[in-house]
């Protein structure tokens, strides 16, 4: 991983090195990563992931990873072990601990008590939709609830009542007592506690009640020592809660929150919920379809971490929303995969040849290279006989001006091996081509002394007799673009579901590779010569396409 103390500076850091300079902690940089166990992962919690580990690197300090695990109707453990097995995978370790929230329940619960004793929390029993009336609005101040001046006492009542279970889900919320008129609507009175009757993926009945996020998250920032609490652009109008529960529970040098721009990528649903619901109603085949964009997708796909992180770096850390395009993260994991995939042949659409005067039963063996600018990692050899698979788009009954492929009469040379003519196709009786008679050129093998004759067209190709069969499957992204909606989607374009790419999945059975790619095992990443970037998956004989050998970024910047 890059020396984080070489990256380029951002806002962020700007602010940590006026703490440092300000003598603030001791100098000390302390941060923490807080997923919600509520669903895996996804490219954009990547960002954050990248935020809070790298300044804790970058200034030699510690990141926690504290699960906020506060809402047990979603959590599970499934997802705990997801997250962490993701955070490894991108290379990052939580060397200040591991934490849950639910750690913390205890604590939580006697700072409530206390604000309670206090008069600055009280137990409410408005219905969710007449606290949404009594709230007010950006425009007009909320008002008072009548059990705001409740008396201590009975709060306290009221509050070790919800605790004990004696009262049902919806009846009583302990709500905090700061100002009703605040123009920041998260100071009006927010609920600190609600009763809910869910097992616990942890605790398992032990609560009934439970902390909210705003509540909780300050508390556990401020009892782990974190100095930093960065966090993303949503959570800047709950800094002045933030701010008051750490005051009001009297920690000293609490936690300073910055908040950053959250991670926009085209064509890509980037919310929790929503991913949720395409595994849920069956639109994915799971959270590591890799169509998702959730880490254990790209895992499965096969994208590298360190085209991950590359992309993050490169979109960089900003106050500002923006949406990046989903092109420079494929142009990432190109430029990753260009440099370390070994080079396999391999046909996704097999058309058959037949050399007709390559001697029956005669075998001979290419040697290949498995990286031109590597040579360190070897070669391989495939075999070379009488029947061979090209690509189907390899060959033209009658091609355009500057086709180099192959067409009757056109010569090509086949990769590593010979120059063939096509001589003859055959057609069935659909008028499809189902096979091509071609004569080689016996001199013309590559490194031999007569392959000095040149041909414009380079051909991939597999043996037919040595074939490994395999089953293709083509990625596009899981949202249509705007352009591709018709006049009455466009009206649905903020609905999901509705601008779902049916193309997004494209399976070709009947594949056929090199006898190289046999040996290849679950996670092995190749570079099909010409056909894109090809990932084993876990499903016997399938290979996902990762990205195309074509780069669009690379063209929309004119490089």
């Amino acid at each position: 991983m890059e020396d984080a103390k070489s990256l380029r500076s951002n806002f962020i850091w700007d602010f940590i090195d006026e703490d440092i300079r300000a003598g603030k902690n001791g100098g000390r940089v302390h941060t923490r990563f807080p997923p919600e166990p509520n669903g895996y992962l996804h490219i954009g919690h990547t960002k954050a992931m990248y935020v809070d580990f790298v300044t804790a690197q970058r200034y030699g300090g510690l990141c926690n990873l504290r699960f906020d695990d506060t809402n047990p109707a979603k959590e599970e453990t499934e997802f705990v072990e997801g997250i962490m097995d993701d955070i490894r995978w991108l290379g990052f370790s939580w060397d200040g601990g591991l934490f849950f929230a639910s750690e913390y329940y205890e604590k939580c619960y006697e700072y409530a008590v206390d604000l309670i004793r206090r008069g600055l929390a009280y137990v409410d029993e408005l219905t969710q939709e007449q606290m949404r009336e009594y709230r007010g609005t950006l425009t007009e101040p909320g008002k008072n609830s009548p059990w705001r001046d409740r008396p201590a006492e009975e709060s306290l009542r009221l509050f070790e009542e919800m605790r004990a279970g004696r009262h049902p889900e919806g009846r009583y919320v302990l709500r905090a007592k700061i100002d009703m008129a605040s123009p920041n609507i998260n100071m009006r009175d927010p609920v600190l506690y609600r009763i809910l009757y869910k097992e616990h993926h942890r605790t398992g009945k032990t609560w009934c009640i439970y902390p909210m996020y705003d509540f909780a998250h300050p508390i556990g920032d401020a009892l782990e020592g974190i100095t930093h609490s960065l966090c993303s652009l949503e959570y800047e109008d709950h800094r002045p809660l933030y701010d008051w529960v750490v005051r009001v529970c009297g920690f000293e040098n609490p936690p300073r929150q910055i908040e950053f721009a959250r991670l926009n990528l085209t064509r890509t649903v980037m919310s929790k919920r929503y991913l949720r619901r395409l595994v849920e109603e069956g639109y994915v085949a799971g959270w590591d379809d890799p169509r998702m964009p959730t880490l254990a997708g790209m895992r499965r796909r096969g994208y590298t971490p360190e085209a991950v992180r590359d992309f993050i770096e490169r979109a960089g850390i900003s106050k500002a929303d923006s949406v990046v395009d989903l092109a420079l993260l494929e142009h990432c994991v190109r430029e990753h995969l260009g440099d370390i995939a070994p080079r396999a042949m391999a046909v996704l659409r097999p058309l058959k040849v037949t050399l007709t005067n390559w001697p029956e039963g005669r075998t001979e063996d290419i040697v290949l290279e498995n990286h031109p600018a590597h040579p360190e990692m070897g070669v391989h050899t495939a075999p070379f006989g009488r029947t061979l698979y090209i690509e189907q788009d390899d060959f033209m009954l009658n091609p355009p001006k500057k086709f180099f492929r192959l067409f009757p009469g056109g010569e090509v040379r086949l990769k590593g091996a010979y120059i063939i003519r096509c001589d003859e196709c055959v057609q069935d009786e659909d008028g499809r081509v189902v096979e091509l008679r071609c004569s080689v050129d016996m001199q013309s093998r590559s490194g031999s002394e007569g392959a000095g004759r040149k041909v414009k067209g380079t051909l991939h190709w597999v043996s037919a007799e040595s074939a490994v069969p395999f089953t293709a499957r083509l990625y596009e992204p899981l949202l249509r673009e705007d352009g591709e909606l018709g006049e009455e989607e466009v009206v649905d374009r903020k609905d999901f579901i509705a601008r779902l790419n049916p193309a997004s999945l494209n399976v070709l059975e009947g594949c056929m590779a090199e006898p190289w790619l046999a040996e290849a095992r679950i996670g092995d990443r190749f570079q099909f010569l010409r056909m894109g970037y090809f990932c084993k998956d876990p499903d016997d004989t399938v290979f996902n396409r990762i990205v195309e050998l074509k780069d669009s970024f690379k063209k929309a910047i004119g490089k």
